[in-house]
Formats: C-alpha cells, sequence, structure tokens
C-alpha cells in the first residue's frame, strides 16, 4: 500500500526553518476557485470544482452534497451503504455532477479508494468534508473500551482521509479546502446529554482543524470546522413529537437545528476564502452563553437602547 505521508519531522521542520521567507513560493489567490483555463468546455465536469463528503447518505451529510451540488460542485457520495448512497444520488439529481464511492471511512485503505477515485472520474480533489460519525449518550463509566475505539475510529478516519486529500491537493498546486463537522457539545456540556466518548473522538478533530489551518496556509489550504448543536438526524433515531419539542427549547432561538442549517454554514465555510482555523459554531445560540434556554421573545416596549 502506498504510504500517505513520509519524510522526517525534524528534517521538514529544521528546513522550513532555514529557508527564507521570500525564498518560499506563494499559492496564487484563490486559485482553487479561479475560471476554468480559456478553452475549457463548460460542459465538462472536469473543469468545475470537486468535493468529496463523507457520511453523505442522509441527514447532515447529504444536505451538504446537497448545497455543493446546487452550487455548481462535482460531489463524490460516501458512506458505508451503496445502496443508502445511490438513494441519495437519486434524490440529488444531476447524475453528471456526482459519483458514489462506498466505504467505512474508519479504514485507512477507504481513505486511498475514496481520493483515487474522485480524481479518475472529476480530473481533481478541491473540497473534502468530513462528515462522517456515530454518536449516542452513555453514563461515563458505562462506556466501554470497544465503544471508544468505535468513536476514536472516526478521529483516525479524518486524519487518513485529510493526509491523502491534502496530498492529492499539493499536487495540484492550487490549494483547496477542508471542512470539518464537530459538535457544540465539545465545548460546551449538556448535562442531559452524557456523551464523552463520542466527544472524545470529535474534540480531536476539533483541535485537529486548528492545527492544520497553520500549517497548511501558506500552502492556501484552508481548514474549517462547523460545531453544529442539537439537530435531529437519523443518528438520533425516532422520537417523538414529545421529545422534539424539548429539544426546541434548549436553544436561545426556541428552535432545533435543521440539516440545511450546518448545510448553508459549510458551503460559507467552502468559499470564505479569507477564512482558516475557525470552528462555526452553528446551534441557535447555545455557545454564546446563559442556560441555553429558550425564554420567548421580548415586547419591543420593554426594551431600551
Amino acid at each position: 500500500m502506498r504510504r500517505l505521508l513520509s519524510g522526517p519531522l525534524l528534517d521538514s521542520v529544521d528546513r522550513r526553518l532555514l529557508t527564507n521567507s521570500r525564498q518560499v513560493r506563494r499559492q496564487p489567490f484563490n486559485s482553487y476557485q479561479s475560471e476554468p483555463k480559456k478553452g475549457a468546455d463548460m460542459n465538462d465536469n472536469k473543469s468545475q470544482r470537486t468535493a468529496i463528503v463523507t457520511g453523505a447518505g442522509s441527514g447532515i451529510g447529504l444536505a451538504v452534497a446537497d448545497a455543493l451540488v446546487q452550487g455548481g460542485l462535482n460531489v463524490v457520495l460516501n458512506g458505508r451503504s451503496e445502496d443508502k448512497l445511490a438513494r441519495a444520488a437519486q434524490q440529488l439529481g444531476r447524475p453528471e455532477q456526482l459519483a458514489i464511492i462506498d466505504g467505512d471511512v474508519t479504514r485507512p485503505d477507504t481513505a486511498r479508494r475514496i481520493v483515487e477515485g474522485a480524481v479518475e472520474r472529476f480530473g481533481q480533489i478541491h473540497v473534502l468534508v468530513n462528515n462522517a460519525g456515530i454518536f449516542y449518550t452513555r453514563p461515563f463509566t458505562e462506556y466501554t473500551l470497544e465503544e471508544l475505539d468505535s468513536f476514536l475510529g472516526y478521529l483516525r478516519g479524518t486524519f487518513v482521509l485529510s493526509q491523502a486529500a491534502v496530498l492529492q491537493m499539493r499536487r495540484q498546486g492550487s490549494g483547496g479546502v477542508i471542512v470539518n463537522i464537530g459538535t457544540i457539545l465539545a465545548s460546551n456540556g449538556v448535562n442531559g446529554l452524557p456523551s464523552s466518548a463520542p466527544i472524545a473522538a470529535k474534540g480531536g478533530i476539533m483541535a485537529l482543524t486548528k492545527n492544520l489551518s497553520t500549517e497548511l496556509a501558506k500552502e492556501n489550504i484552508r481548514i474549517n470546522a462547523v460545531a453544529p448543536g442539537v439537530v435531529p438526524t437519523p443518528l438520533y433515531g425516532e422520537l417523538t413529537h414529545e421529545q422534539l419539542e424539548v429539544l426546541h427549547t434548549m436553544q436561545p432561538l426556541g428552535r432545533y437545528g435543521t440539516p440545511k442549517d450546518i448545510a448553508d454554514a459549510v458551503a460559507y465555510l467552502v468559499n470564505a476564502t479569507w477564512v482558516t482555523g475557525v470552528i462555526l459554531p452553528v446551534d441557535g445560540g447555545v455557545d454564546a452563553g446563559g442556560d441555553g434556554a429558550y425564554h420567548g421573545s421580548i415586547e419591543a416596549g420593554n426594551t431600551a437602547a
């Protein structure tokens, strides 16, 4: 199997420190979003930007794929179930902009297959959205090591797939974008949602976002994350009307989020060319503080300038 990353760390650091900053090759501004070259066929999907979205069969991943397709990108859909991805692709339409590569991102060999398949189908890779994951709550002392390992597999999968994508972006020489999907629970614990094991993985992904954003900035590869609040998706299972009503009250804005709310934020980060290293809360106001509860609207007559 081809190695995804090589080279002695210390030698690499020494070379960077000894290189005069004026000799460092600067990436062309926003080059990954540049117009197709003169003479390029606008009907040729290889002249468009291409994104990989993991966990794209439903929920947030499907909404992200839809937003990117609507924005004119080619999208490679990844997930464990080929049948589920086929249904998602049918729902999205525009088959000329889509490709399906099924596989478990927690397995290291899947990263290579996804990247190679995307390049074979569309020529290049410009955007990676690391969305795949699992989530369920349990008291801290009741999580088993096997369960912890299953969550951490998605941290490892994010790491390895990002490595493979960055190597391809580096070969292309025109920058790129990675958007990771974290969670607001990594920075704002909720007593009613004991979730230490999945948050250990999501917290690692959010820390990786910050670290990589500085390391890769000189190559115009931007790394950001979205930190969703409560967004009922298939990961939550079947919820009753009463449970959904309770979820509404957990956000200052008075409603839980939707997959489209998260997809809109991802689309913004994909196109925000001067933004990197950001973990964007999309949580109905929970990250702003307070008790995180909705208390209704304030009458205009009771406010003061």
